[in-house]
């Protein structure tokens, strides 16, 4: 299985429990919204991978075509996002807390000193390339220092996080290691992504409490998709929106030189595949389908507001 085909397994393991959270308001509610309002967040992942999936994701986020975006702290291409961050402070930007490098001759290491971390690493120095080896190997203590340190290296360099998440999903592959993430999460006061599901596992579930803001849905477009049927994959999913906060995740890029030798051999959310996904968000169809089906778009920043 590739490693993105994990993320997407963890995501439909973490299927949504609507109305589960037994608080006395929805989040819509709370943010000042009729109780039956479809809230949504379109967000773009993987922001400092490389130059041309910050150019477009950078362009949809000035375009409102996506309301956040996630940083992945150790790769290369983040000097431009801090840059970026810095000179759009309403920018929504999180981060997409990295202990996994999946490309097959692009790589990264931690931002922690490997040897506090070596739990992280694979046989060649850098993050295990797969969710499940990486989920195998690492050890908990370690990970909580890599994402403390990817956490604290963001904002130095003057990236002021909105909220959390996890690339490929392997801080929910185990209890231990989800319970890491949501620990940091509350001591930053930072939201974080998490669904609650009536099929999770108990270990799981145990470490969420009524005070976290737990998401209904997410959509995130997955290998069956066909090229042909993008943008109506899409357009289906609003138009299927039910009452909630619901996060559609899109890999925005160009199908460009550079993002096709970072992608080389994998084509599961490669070079065109992110090319699709931006062509699909910054469409004039897709905001109006939006529109038509009476969805409010929100952001990461806004359920922020609702820790303090």
């Amino acid at each position: 299985m590739r490693p993105c085909q994990y993320a997407l397994a963890i995501l439909l393991f973490l299927s949504p429990l609507t109305n589960a959270r037994g608080q006395a308001k929805t989040i819509a509610e709370r943010l000042g919204y009729p109780a039956d309002s479809k809230l949504l967040i379109v967000h773009a992942d993987d922001l400092a991978v490389a130059h041309s999936e910050d150019a477009a994701s950078f362009d949809a986020l000035d375009r409102n075509a996506v309301t956040s975006a996630s940083i992945m702290v150790p790769c290369p291409w983040l000097i431009e996002v801090a840059d970026y961050a810095k000179a759009h402070p309403d920018a929504d930007l999180g981060l997409h807390l990295t202990v996994t490098s999946e490309w097959k001759t692009y790589r990264w290491g931690p931002v922690e000193s490997k040897d506090k971390v070596p739990s992280l690493l694979d046989p060649s120095g850098y993050l295990w390339p797969e969710t499940g080896p990486a989920a195998e190997h690492l050890k908990a203590d370690e990970v909580e220092r890599e994402i403390r340190a990817q956490i604290e290296q963001a904002v130095a360099m003057g990236i002021h996080p909105t909220h959390l998440d996890s690339h490929m999903g392997v801080l929910f592959s185990r209890p231990d290691l989800f319970a890491v993430y949501v620990k940091v999460a509350r001591e930053y006061k930072l939201p974080f992504l998490a669904l609650r599901s009536s099929s999770a596992p108990k270990e799981l579930l145990s470490v969420l409490s009524d005070k976290d803001l737990i998401l209904d849905s997410i959509v995130i477009a997955g290998p069956n998709v066909a090229s042909a049927a993008w943008k109506t994959f899409y357009s289906d999913a609003i138009k299927n929106l039910k009452p909630g906060v619901t996060e559609i995740i899109v890999h925005l890029g160009h199908d460009d030189a550079e993002l096709q030798a970072v992608a080389v051999d994998h084509p599961d959310y490669g070079a065109a595949w992110r090319q699709r996904d931006y062509d699909a968000v910054t469409s004039p169809d897709f905001k109006k389908t939006l529109q038509e089906n009476h969805v409010i778009l929100i952001k990461w920043k806004d359920l922020k507001k609702l820790l303090n």
